[in-house]
């Protein structure tokens, strides 16, 4: 269930402003996500748990009786699931970390009283409310603004489009690259200070070379398949200086009163019938499983059609339309090194009490900071982490994608570049960060540089999520204790 609101509520943050722009649809993204994220949780999951099992409760306390601490964990799992949940089928975007913390926190203070808690963190905590969305909102207004002064307000901005995108995607890379080396694997040895530099190295390599494929190769198979309309097919770009013009791409003209009309019309009756008698049919258990798990991949994501998101939208100012397709390719990478991260990270999340649990059962003792997570428990997280995603995750899509505010390729690749390098940076500097809160800032401040100031921005739907994250700790610890108090009727 934990897993499972993780994949609904956190992966979601990743691709929300790639599918509210417009750069990839909703089954895309959940398909690149479910790769990124399972890839991620199975490859670096393993190391990212030790905090989450050992960090937050006082062990010691447990030594004379570990099932204690099993029950603990179980008690912290049913809580931040059941937090998260609710805050997904609100479409609010929450921190599953501190939905967790919050969680373990109300099952040890039930347990051993407010001894039975490592305090020191949950200060971090509380200060990342603020940290978080402002350091993250910074940094992206910083790039959507030299973006805007550079490229989107001039009248040759396409061009100047075709020169800012390899050193974009340069840019992203670099970031992405080494945030994964650095930030995704913490315990190998290029986290440390004296190797730092192999994962810079590393960094600036793989993103010089991207910069020189871009500008021989995506730069002018983007150019010719954009501005000059040629039908190139999408493997075109890796032997671009070698394709001959292959012409326009056919517009099909909508027919008005001829046959196209009327073979349409007659199309929509039969479907119109086959539906209603598709509908009278009982379903069998197969295709209701089936359209359990396909429910998310049919929902409607960019909503438009109320009257408070019109507005916003309206105050936005739009930019040329084939300058911000430029933007598409970057932005899908960067939600793709993000996902991946994500993955890697805050699946600890969910494992990281079934960890324990699985520990103390096995070995009877609380020495969990430095055990192993077995891979059978990566596997079960990262597929139900992706389960998630794909049944549930569009509500907080929703959210982010285009009713915070209006949201374009350029905007996008701006909040989540900002969000990748918030992270990034925070993390090296001891300062506590979420993902879930810089993604809001930047798509925050991305509303307030839209052009309409404080009207770009939904600020009814804003606020609605910052009550949401501080309600978070309480809520999840809430449901845990009353959870482990259980235990006394029990007896």
């Amino acid at each position: 269930m934990d897993a499972y609101g993780i994949g609904a509520n956190d992966v979601a943050n990743a691709f929300g402003t790639s599918v509210g722009s417009g750069t990839i649809t909703l089954a895309q993204a959940l398909l690149i996500a479910c790769f990124c994220e399972f890839g991620g949780a199975f490859l670096l999951g393993a190391n990212t748990t030790e905090t989450i099992k050992g960090g937050i409760v006082e062990t010691s306390l447990y030594e004379a009786q570990p099932e204690i601490l099993m029950l603990t964990m179980v008690c912290a799992l049913i809580g931040s699931s059941s937090w998260v949940l609710f805050a997904t089928s609100r479409g609010w975007p929450v921190s599953t970390t501190h939905a967790i913390v919050g969680a373990i926190c109300g099952a040890g203070i039930s347990a051993f009283g407010s001894d039975g808690i490592q305090w020191s963190g949950i200060t971090k905590i509380v200060l990342s409310w603020v940290v978080s969305p402002v350091c993250a909102g910074l940094v992206c207004a910083l790039l959507f603004g030299i973006t805007q002064f550079l490229v989107l307000k001039h009248e040759n901005s396409f061009q100047r489009g075709l020169v800012a995108i390899p050193v974009y995607f340069g840019i992203a890379l670099t970031v992405n690259v080494f945030y994964i080396i650095f930030k995704g694997a913490p315990n190998t040895s290029l986290k440390s200070d004296s190797k730092i530099g192999i994962a810079v190295g590393i960094a600036l390599g793989v993103g010089a070379l991207v910069f020189l494929w871009c500008f021989f190769f995506l730069r002018p198979f983007l150019r010719r398949r954009i501005k000059d309309n040629e039908n190139l097919k999408w493997f075109h770009v890796f032997i671009i200086p070698f394709v001959k013009p292959q012409g326009e791409v056919p517009v099909v003209v909508e027919e008005k009163g001829g046959k196209a009309a009327v073979d349409l019309e007659a199309g929509e009756g039969k479907a119109d019938a086959s539906l209603v008698a598709l509908e009278d049919k009982e379903k069998s258990f197969g295709q209701k499983l089936k359209g359990f798990v396909t429910h998310g991949l049919n929902q409607e994501v960019n909503i438009t059609h109320d009257l408070n998101t019109n507005s916003v939208h309206d105050h936005a100012t739009k930019y040329d339309h084939d300058t911000e397709r430029l933007f598409s390719a970057v932005q899908v990478v960067t939600a793709c090194f993000t996902s991946f991260a994500h993955g890697s990270n805050d699946v600890a999340n969910a494992i990281g009490p079934l960890a324990t649990i699985y520990y103390i059962w096995e070995n009877a003792n609380i020495n969990v900071k430095k055990a192993p997570v077995p891979v059978w428990i990566l596997v079960f997280g990262g597929l139900a982490i992706d389960l998630g995603l794909m049944t549930y995750g569009y509500h907080v899509m929703r959210t982010l994608g285009n009713k915070m505010t209006y949201m374009s390729p350029t905007r996008g690749f701006a909040a989540e570049m900002g969000t990748s390098i918030t992270i990034l940076t925070c993390s090296k500097l001891g300062l506590p960060v979420s993902s879930t809160h810089c993604i809001t800032g930047a798509t925050s401040a991305i509303g307030l540089m839209s052009g309409g100031g404080f009207k770009s921005l939904n600020w009814r739907l804003l606020l609605g999520i910052f009550a949401g994250w501080i309600a978070t700790l309480p809520a999840a610890g809430l449901v845990s204790v009353g959870t482990s108090e259980l235990r006394n009727v029990y007896r």
